[in-house]
């Protein structure tokens, strides 16, 4: 699947490190190029500098050929331009919006080309809905066309995990660590990174089970 996603904060970032480790195609595209610059490690997805409310950009970035657009800026009134212009001038087939302000939210439906419209409290739009459980390791979402699953840990003062170095565990067959989100914000996960309470772990996994996830890192 071919993903191009507007908007390189939080969220816009979550997504793309997940679907990237799930094995498809992520464009993210971003106007603050200080904020590309921290991103520039992020393996698997294409950086792209500029404003997504431009056609002439989401051309460049490639919309016509995607199976999935997702604006995720914090501005709604950018969210509903990227949608307006993915669906009815490239025919994106799938296009989802990030709802900023609920006052706002009457106005993300077809009209402006918006096919899912989710409120800014949702990590992950249309993809990953957030846990309510008192668990602290959790299996958000299983892809089925990619047959893989989304699962989150979260490492505390008692996770055996906590102190490590990410290269120094031993991750399941077929499981990769998508993001480590730290003080709200996620980065790129490496080896060198070293696991602290509070830390939040999304992983993708084409074997492991919510319960192995958990037994490696709690």
């Amino acid at each position: 699947m071919k993903v191009l996603i507007a908007g390189a904060g939080r969220l816009g970032t979550q997504i793309a490190q997940v679907l990237s480790a799930a094995r498809n195609e992520v464009t993210l595209v971003e106007h603050d190029e200080d904020r590309l610059a921290e991103l520039a490690g992020m393996p698997s997805v294409r950086l792209v500098a500029g404003d997504a409310c431009e056609p002439a950009l989401l051309e460049r970035a490639g919309a016509p050929a995607c199976d999935l657009v997702v604006a995720a800026t914090g501005r709604d009134e950018d969210n509903l331009v990227i949608g307006l212009l993915a669906k009815r001038r490239f025919g994106v087939g799938r296009v989802a919006a990030r709802v900023n302000d609920a006052e706002n939210a009457w106005l993300f439906d077809q009209r402006w080309g918006v096919d899912v419209a989710v409120p800014a409290a949702t990590p992950l739009i249309s993809l990953i809905e957030e846990a309510t459980g008192a668990t602290d390791t959790v299996a958000l979402l299983r892809l089925s066309k990619a047959g893989v699953e989304v699962i989150e840990t979260a490492i505390t003062g008692q996770s055996r995990a906590a102190g490590q170095l990410l290269g120094e565990i031993t991750l399941p067959a077929g499981t990769v660590v998508a993001t480590v989100v730290r003080d709200g914000r996620p980065t790129v996960p490496g080896p060198g990174v070293r696991l602290l309470p509070g830390d939040e772990l999304l992983l993708v996994s084409h074997e492991a089970t919510e319960q192995e996830i958990h037994a490696v890192f709690q």
